[in-house]
């Protein structure tokens, strides 16, 4: 199913109370600086569980198939961290961000990136306002697409460096920095980028440092036979089937701090830290694909995505503590942007998902047992 739309949207809101402020090691993964604390109870606990699983299922009505890829964005907007679409046209990436925007409450805006967009384009810019009356002239600013809670940047890698750049201190700390004043954004604030990986004229590679500002690399597949023939008997009636909204702003921070109270054994911290330490060729234990194709393995900021990233796997699974099989499930869309592969590995057609692949066989799961 194919996405695409004009950047017009409604005007983003805010949840109440809720705003960014300071940092620290949660906004390290693009997690929200500051989420008040939980303590919720068992009944709490279902009716957020219900809410996201009802938005699962309200998306579904709309995108056919996708399920790994639908379940990874949701695992980053519960983890309060931002997601990298890759994918070739007509593989209904927008019309995902969309449908999500569509099922909640929260605000919406995209912006479709182009060689010609400027940074004041997307954090806002002030402009000169005189009062009919008193004809005093006063500036005024004017809050860009990025004071949002969904923010889709599509095709980001067709804008220069500079502009990409407008983004990282909004991703990594919920606020900008416009007009010689930092505001606040709205929370939950969540960036999902689309990017198109096989036409390369007229783009700018995303520079490692944005890259690794994203939670996830979400890769969008093609579908298979009956999931295409069911696309193309949905997409090609009259009728268009409506959303209900079903996860509120306040719901959505509640969730995000759920699945930061889930706790992290010490094996589950170390199997995290093993995993992400055999991705560095200079590691003492390296395994001989990593010494031999990669060129920069990842840093501490992939262990923080791995635990937070299986943490709301869990807890979209229903469980309140993690396993390998939720660090193992969120491996590949954590480390495949933060494995940086080498000539070599590009002459010989080795990928970061080979490597990531075979390190999760080489790399021995915890000995002393995670409870589930």
């Amino acid at each position: 199913m194919t996405g695409s739309g004009s950047s017009a949207a409604p005007a983003p809101t805010r949840a109440p109370g809720a705003t960014a402020s300071g940092s620290g090691s949660a906004a390290a993964v693009g997690g929200p600086p500051s989420v008040p604390a939980s303590n919720l109870q068992g009944s709490e606990r279902d009716r957020l569980l219900s809410a996201a699983a009802a938005l699962r299922a309200e998306i579904g009505k709309r995108i056919v198939g996708q399920q790994a890829v639908l379940e990874e964005i949701l695992m980053a907007l519960v983890a309060g961290g931002h997601a990298l679409l890759v994918g070739v046209p007509g593989l209904a990436k927008t019309l995902m961000v969309r449908s999500i925007a569509e099922a909640t409450h929260l605000g919406f805006r995209r912006v479709q990136f182009t060689p010609d967009l400027v940074p004041s384009d997307i954090t806002g810019t002030e402009v000169m306002e005189e009062d009919p009356l008193t004809r005093h002239r006063a500036f005024r600013f004017v809050e860009g697409p990025v004071f949002t809670n969904i923010l889709l940047a599509d095709e980001i890698n067709r804008t220069p460096p500079r502009t990409q750049a407008a983004l990282l201190e909004a991703m990594q700390e919920h606020r900008v920095t416009a007009a010689g004043e930092t505001r606040a954004l709205p929370e939950p604030f969540f960036v999902l980028a689309t990017q198109n990986p096989i036409e390369q004229e007229g783009t700018y590679s995303l520079p490692e440092a944005q890259l690794d500002r994203f939670l996830f690399d979400i890769r969008v597949g093609y579908p298979d036979e009956r999931e295409e023939i069911a696309i193309l008997r949905q997409t090609t009636g009259a009728d268009s089937l409506p959303l209900v909204p079903v996860l509120s702003p306040i719901d959505a921070i509640a969730l995000q701090r759920l699945v930061r109270d889930v706790p992290a054994a010490e094996p589950a911290l170390r199997y995290a830290a093993a995993l992400v330490r055999a991705t560095r060729p200079d590691a003492p234990h390296a395994p001989p694909i990593v010494s031999r194709y990669v060129r920069w393995g990842a840093g501490p900021r992939a262990g923080q995505a791995l635990i937070l990233g299986a943490k709301a796997h869990a807890v979209l699974a229903g469980r309140f503590a993690i396993s390998p099989a939720d660090i193992q499930r969120v491996a590949l869309p954590v480390l495949r942007h933060r494995v940086l592969v080498s000539f070599a590995a590009e002459a010989e057609g080795v990928s970061a998902e080979r490597i990531v692949t075979e390190l999760l066989g080489a790399i021995p799961e915890p000995t002393s047992a995670i409870p589930v």
